[in-house]
């Protein structure tokens, strides 16, 4: 008798795995790590806060340039090569953070870590998984971008633990190679791929677009019309927007909480925030309906992290069970703030259109945020009780991200 091959495996799981990791390393050493690396180097070299968080802010900036270039780069060089190439650049980029000695060095460092870690941070991320899933891309991506989380959770405590054993080089050398290693590894096994070379179809091949499942449009948008597209401008506003409002609290809120709670237990809480917003992400990737109104289900998330802000106000700094509630409820729209935006370009636009969309927003996103613990920082020197303008602006930002997301549906 002649047997019947069975079909291989689809990939795109793997796919999703592989995402997931590199998320955690390019979150883990370029978002989270920044702020460990800023005390770091004040206690060594007693430079001042300004300075220091002078250098943070330029690392976000100069990865906003990268990012949005990074379909050309891909392009050019291909996704594999551009993302080991991110992955050696962070590396290069922390060991300097560790070993500068001047200030001009800092700033050689901050320019490699900026443009390095983009290679593995959102944009990188959408383009990885895009190829492999349509219909179940909500759900994919909520997988992957869960890695940036737990990239926090991870390396927080761990680039503390490491610097105070083996002193900040060891540990960014040791880290940065480890990361190195497994990010070559996953580009040249698993990124290298793609459906049609394995004759694979998106989802695995087994969905079809059904009735009332929204299908993005054909036709692409030429040259510069893209910066006069009402879709666009506004969901590049709204992410940039709740980023901003988001990424300000967050900076501020570990020494808002630390009075009330002690240290230990104010970081236990900001685990908790990091732990909703996996939750908020994974539930929204898998229950969203298909043909779901994306903007609504953005909204939605944002209104939620309204309700944090406002139990974080009306909690005073005093009442425990406001302060708990408020943490959770903001931090369940953290992960959504990310992963929702480049979902919506994927049903508003074309595929080629969706694949400038995306980097588009998130460097407009990180260009944005990379001010925002300044200016909230500003804020808390606004009244005695240092929370309540933190808490106010938050709400007001998302508010008006809100905004702008109704503001770009389709009538």
């Amino acid at each position: 008798m002649t047997s019947i091959a069975s079909p291989a495996p689809f990939f795109g799981r793997r796919v999703v795995a592989a995402a997931f990791v590199l998320a955690v390393f390019g979150w883990g050493l370029g978002f989270y790590g920044p702020p460990v690396y800023l005390q770091s180097v004040r206690e060594a070299r007693d430079w001042s806060v300004v300075l220091v968080s002078s250098a943070v802010t330029l690392h976000f900036l100069v990865g906003a340039v990268v990012v949005a270039n990074l379909p050309t780069l891909y392009r050019r060089f291909g996704l594999p090569s551009v993302t080991k190439t991110g992955a050696v650049l962070l590396a290069f980029g922390v060991l300097g953070w560790a070993l500068a000695r001047e200030p001009w060095q800092l700033l050689i460092a901050t320019f490699l870590s900026g443009a390095g870690w983009v290679a593995m941070g959102a944009a990188a991320v959408n383009a990885i998984v895009a190829p492999w899933y349509a219909l179940r891309r909500p759900a994919a991506l909520s997988m992957a971008y869960n890695g940036a989380s737990i990239g926090g959770v991870v390396f927080s405590p761990l680039w503390v633990a490491a610097i105070a054993s083996w002193g900040f080089p060891i540990a960014a050398a040791v880290v940065g190679a480890v990361m190195v290693a497994t990010v070559w590894f996953l580009a040249d096994r698993v990124f290298a791929h793609t459906p049609q070379s394995l004759g694979q179809m998106q989802d695995g091949g087994i969905l079809t677009p059904s009735a009332g499942t929204t299908v993005p449009v054909e036709r692409g948008l030429p040259g510069g019309s893209l910066w006069r597209d009402r879709r666009f401008l506004t969901l590049a506003a709204a992410m940039a927007l709740g980023l901003f409002a988001q990424i300000g609290l967050i900076a501020h809120l570990f020494s808002l909480l630390v009075p009330v709670f002690g240290g230990p237990v104010a970081g236990i809480l900001m685990g908790l925030a990091t732990a909703a917003a996996i939750a908020g992400r994974t539930l929204v990737g898998w229950l969203m309906p298909q043909g779901s109104d994306r903007r609504l289900v953005a909204c939605a998330s944002h209104l939620v992290q309204i309700a944090g802000s406002v139990a974080l106000l009306f909690a005073a700094g005093t009442d425990v069970v406001l302060l708990v509630a408020g943490v959770l409820l903001f931090g369940a729209g953290i992960g959504n703030t990310t992963s929702l935006p480049p979902l919506i370009a994927q049903v508003e636009f074309s595929k080629a259109d969706a694949q400038r969309v995306v980097p588009l927003i998130v460097a407009i996103g990180q260009g944005a945020y990379a001010f925002a613990p300044a200016v909230f920082g500003g804020l808390r020197t606004l009244s005695p009780a240092e929370g309540m303008p933190v808490f106010v602006a938050a709400a007001l930002v998302q508010a008006a991200a809100i905004a702008l997301f109704l503001l770009g549906r389709r009538t």
